[in-house]
């Protein structure tokens, strides 16, 4: 399926970059913010024993992080408005590399519980207002050049998290504390982000005017409510929703079940998370022309069958090999969700970005507080059988995703919006 194209303008005089250096910002950008996540997520089991954290206790860690990021969702539209997409965009990396560092000294130099919660609210405030303003942007990107691209995107955010997962095996490997990992890692991601946001355009104007909405308070708000009346983007973010849990459960609880549960070292537990975020990488490098050729659903139903395999796979697992095989498919198979659920949400003339924003609020919600969650049912029952509720989750997503890939006109939508 083409989306709508628009010619490539080429920059003068100070003007709009051409599609290929917007692009290719966006890249950066993703790749910038899936290598600070990685990098702690990797080191996850060393924070916990650096804190002495119980496996309960590391789900209320995460649910600190929620909080922070759910309220960045919340804030997110108001600051893109604010500062517009470029400076928006700046202040984020340069917050998020920064809170990174500091997370590693409170966690290594003062071993504090509450104070790494307080910095990891923060950091997941800035990394899901960072994240909705690529999204968004990237979006536009995909309208511009009237071609699948958000998967790529999304496959560069990968590509930050596989750099990010070997850089931190490779510290625990070397016995690099926690602090080191965490501020060089950071200071890269401050650095390269002044680099990168250099081309970074902001809206088309239609968009632009849109998200910013100069009508009332009153005007705007029927607008998000009429959105969240229309069906179709309900079910978008349900989908989204289901897809991320699944994700976001592999990206925190995937190294210490290898762990603990299927006895790996902690290096060869984040070689596990790795494999994961590898084949996340392949699914979205390969589903932008996929998808085009084939059709959402048609993709996202075999993808969402190879991912419920690999969950099944890792849980029943007796042997090395089989732990990383099912960590392969359950990345290949949530590795389109979240990306196609953005780009269905954004085909529309007007609104696309702030359905854009809704279908994150659903899928950033289910990404952030499913892993606490898992947390606590891990504490009684074990990591593995806890990922027993992520198989049932995607089970019932499957159902619910040949209506919810359903491409509709934007004409219903808008009648219910205006």
């Amino acid at each position: 399926m083409q989306l709508p194209s628009q010619p490539e303008a080429p920059i003068e005089g100070g003007g709009r970059p051409t599609n290929t250096a917007w692009r290719n910002s966006i890249f950066g950008i993703f790749f910038l913010c899936g290598l600070a996540f990685a990098t702690w997520v990797s080191r996850l089991p060393a924070v916990r024993l650096q804190l002495d954290l119980s496996t309960s206790d590391v789900g209320i860690l995460l649910f600190s992080l929620a909080v922070g990021s759910i309220g960045g969702l919340a804030f997110a539209p108001g600051i893109l408005a604010r500062l517009g997409i470029s400076r928006g965009i700046k202040l984020g990396l340069l917050s998020l590399g920064a809170s990174l560092a500091v997370l590693g000294g409170v966690t290594e130099m003062l071993g504090n519980t509450g104070g790494a919660m307080v910095v990891l609210a923060f950091y997941g405030f800035v990394f899901s207002t960072t994240d909705v303003m690529m999204n968004v942007d990237g979006a536009a990107v995909e309208r511009s050049m009237g071609k699948t691209v958000l998967p790529m995107m999304h496959a560069f955010f990968s590509f930050g998290t596989i750099v990010g997962a070997v850089l931190g095996a490779a510290a625990a490997r070397l016995d690099i504390d926690v602090m080191w990992n965490f501020f060089m890692v950071g200071a890269l991601v401050m650095g390269l982000g002044l680099y990168f946001v250099r081309n970074v355009s902001g809206l088309e104007p239609a968009l632009e005017g849109a998200l910013t909405a100069s009508a009332g308070p009153a005007s705007r708000w029927r607008r998000i409510s009429g959105l969240f009346r229309d069906g179709h983007l309900l079910l978008i973010g349900l989908m989204v929703a289901g897809l991320a849990f699944a994700e976001g459960t592999a990206n925190d609880w995937l190294t210490i079940a290898a762990v603990d549960d299927h006895g790996f070292s902690e290096a060869n537990g984040a070689l596990v998370f790795g494999a994961f975020v590898a084949a996340m990488t392949a699914g979205r490098i390969f589903g932008g022309p996929l998808i085009d050729r084939a059709g959402h659903k048609q993709v996202l139903m075999f993808m969402g069958l190879l991912g419920l395999s690999g969950i099944v796979l890792f849980i029943v697992a007796t042997s090395p090999w089989a732990v990383f095989a099912g960590a392969l498919l359950w990345g290949l198979g949530g590795s389109l969700g979240f990306p196609v659920g953005m780009s269905v949400a954004a085909a529309h003339p007007t609104e696309g970005p702030r359905r854009v924003g809704i279908v994150a609020v659903f899928g950033y919600s289910s990404m952030l507080v499913g892993p606490p969650v898992l947390g606590f049912l891990g504490e009684n029952y074990g990591v593995l059988r806890a990922f027993i509720l992520v198989a049932v989750v995607l089970v019932l997503t499957l159902v619910i995703t040949p209506k919810a890939t359903a491409v509709r006109g934007p004409s219903s939508v808008a009648q219910r919006i205006d």
